[in-house]
Order: C-alpha cells, then structure tokens, then sequence
C-alpha cells in the first residue's frame, strides 16, 4: 500500500520527524507527553503538537542515562532519558511527564534537572478508577491548562477543547476501523504494519496523520491485500514501538492481529464522550480516567476484563506478553493475568525483554516453541 510509504518515511528520521520540522519552521510549538494519561485535547487545544516521548525503536546503549537513572529502572525509561540527554528531544518546547509509575518518575526527576525544556510539568495522575479520583484528575488538568495557557500566552477556550476532542475522536475512530479489518481471517494489514502505523501518529499533527489514515483505509479496503498467520496472536505488556519485534513474530507463522499496548489499543480506546458535558475538560478527565486502563490502575479486573473480551472479540490463539525488565505495574499483574488468560483456555507467552529488543535469540526460539504448541493444540 502506497501509504504505509509515507508512513514510514515519516518514522525514519526518529524523534524529530519532517512533519515535526515542518510544524516547527511554521512557528509552531511542540509538547512532549511520556504516556496515555496526558490528554492530547488539552495540548492540541493550546494551539501546540503533542509529540509521544518514547526510546528507539531499536535497543541503544544507555552509559549516560545509567549514569542518571539505576539499572533497576526500566530500559523504557533509560532510553528515554538517554535520547533526551544526547539532545535528541531538544526540539520540544515542553514536557508534561508523570507518576505513571516510579521508573518513569525519577526519569522527570532528571529530566527537570539535566534536560533544558523551556515548560515542564508533573501530570499527577490517580491510580484508581472511581468517581472520586475522575474529580481529583480534572482538578489537575484545570491546573495543567492554566500552566499551558501562562507558558503560551494564551486562553484556551471551551470551544478549541471541543474542536481539540473531535479531531483526536476522529483519530480514535480511524485507528478502530484499522482494528476491525484485522478481525478478517486474512487481513489487509500485518501486526507489524499497523504498530509502523501508529508510530507515525506520534510524529505528526493530528489533522495530517488523519488523512493518512483515511488514505490507508481506502486502500486496505480496496486493493485485495491479504496478510496470513496459521496462528492469531494478540500483545500484551509494557511500551513497544518496534515493528521488527512484531515482525520476527509473523515471519515465524504468527498473526498479531490486536494488541493491549499503550502504544496501541489502550493509546486509541474510548472516544472523549461529550454528549450533554457541559465542561469539556471534565469530559476529558472522565475518559482518561476510564478507558482501557494501564496495569498501574486500580481494581485490576477492570484491565483484566478488557484484555479476555479483546481475545474473544478478535478470535486469538494465544497471548505473547511482552514485559520490560523492571516494569513493575505489569509484573506485578502477570501472575492475575495468566490466571485470567488460563482459565479462559487461552495460552499465554510470557517474555521478559529489553526496550527495544528485536526478537531474536532466546526469545525466537520460545516463540517458535510457543507458535509450535498453539498449531499443534489447534490440530
């Protein structure tokens, strides 16, 4: 497909993208945001480009962030800090990080003392899915929107929150309509085509990753394309950006067909519901707080839930869950989620990995063992 061309013309010249460039020559101000529970409305409300801070998509060496952050802490956090660290983040005008966990903590810690952005903030996000904390969180958005709007210079107004939620749901419901094609028992579009997809959405405004996004529907829809596995997969785990991961996966026989990755489903879940909202940033607090939640929330049923409904929804084999060294939320919740995923009848993978990793060695050869007993059971 002609489109997947262009988008990854944009992923090749990773973290600052031309369309970044481009939207950076015009003027224009960017915002880095380091996961799911930062609300792009309010950035691109603001007038400026919200940019997903994430590693390499490729492991790298980290002696300066080891420096900085201990070798207990995630490689997702180090990368991050270490591409920062390098300059490589230096085009943003602002970072909103957070407490999503304490790997990434300490990674805004050093990020406000060692990496010179002009706005920083601490995004104090709830770890728990009730009513109490969706007013706690909306309380710190109206602090984050004022913070932005002293930085800028400007008043964000209801009505730019409410064009902002339209463009990031029109965005929500293309990503799902690429996510109902790969329910077809041949897919136009592999497991590892669609994470280059949604990489690109990172690095570019909404409005032109919108487009593209609709040129690629029309030719998955229309150009008779078939991606076959002897086996559908889904993902499960910590942050992944890295097609060749995905890839090694499906060279093997192996159709990653849905995902419960941050930086996939649970990036795009759940449109900003603003039906009869008054106050538009509390209907922005309620979705964030309420979609499909990261392992870092609380009850973790909720999670768990929605990952055994996916696997039913999109008729999987199996679970390859990928969990990075140190990821605690998710290690944390493995052993509820094989539970869950086993009493179910589905099987699971579990691999522990580098940020980055590529899928091969070891971990090639569990998967082929894996993909091997998923055929066998299916026989």
């Amino acid at each position: 497909m002609e489109t997947l061309s262009r988008i990854r013309d944009v992923n090749s010249s990773f973290p600052l993208s031309e369309p970044i460039q481009r939207w950076k020559q015009r003027g224009g101000k960017a915002i880095g945001y380091m996961c799911t529970y930062v609300p792009e409305e309010l950035i691109c409300a603001a007038g400026a480009l919200p940019v997903r801070v994430t590693g390499d998509s490729r492991e790298l060496p980290l002696g300066d962030a080891n420096a900085h952050l201990h070798p207990v802490s995630c490689s997702f956090s180090r990368q991050c800090l270490q591409l920062a660290l390098e300059g490589q983040y230096s085009f943003l005008d602002g970072f909103i990080g957070g407490n999503n966990c304490d790997s990434i903590r300490r990674l805004v810690d050093n990020w406000l003392h060692y990496v010179p952005t002009p706005f920083t903030y601490i995004l104090d996000v709830p770890h728990k899915l009730t009513p109490r904390a969706v007013e706690y969180y909306h309380g710190v958005l109206v602090d984050l929107k004022e913070k932005l709007e002293g930085f800028l210079g400007i008043d964000i107004s209801d009505q730019a929150l409410r064009e902002a939620i339209d463009l990031c749901n029109t965005t929500r419901n293309l990503l799902r309509e690429l996510y109902e094609l790969r329910k077809q028992d041949a897919p136009p579009i592999s497991g590892a085509e669609t994470m280059e997809v949604l990489n690109a959405g990172f690095r570019m405004p909404k409005g032109e990753y919108n487009q593209l996004l609709v040129s690629l529907l029309k030719e998955a829809r229309s150009g008779g394309r078939e991606v076959r596995g002897d086996i559908r997969l889904m993902l499960s785990g910590s942050p992944l950006t890295n097609p060749d991961f995905v890839r090694s996966i499906e060279q093997l026989g192996g159709l990653v067909v849905v995902d419960e990755l941050c930086t996939g489903g649970r990036y795009w879940s759940d449109p900003v519901a603003v039906d009869g909202a008054a106050n538009p940033l509390e209907a922005i607090a309620r979705r964030y707080l309420t979609k499909f939640p990261c392992a870092v929330m609380s009850p973790a049923a909720e999670r768990l839930d929605r990952v055994v409904s996916l696997a039913q929804e999109y008729r999987i084999h199996g679970v390859v869950s990928q969990v990075i060294r140190s990821c605690i939320p998710c290690l944390w919740q493995q052993p509820l989620l094989r539970e869950r995923l086993l009493s179910r009848g589905i099987p699971i993978l579990e691999l522990d990995v580098e940020y980055g990793t590529a899928g091969g060695g070891q971990t090639r050869t569990r998967v082929q063992a894996f993909l091997e007993s998923l055929h066998m059971k299916e026989l």
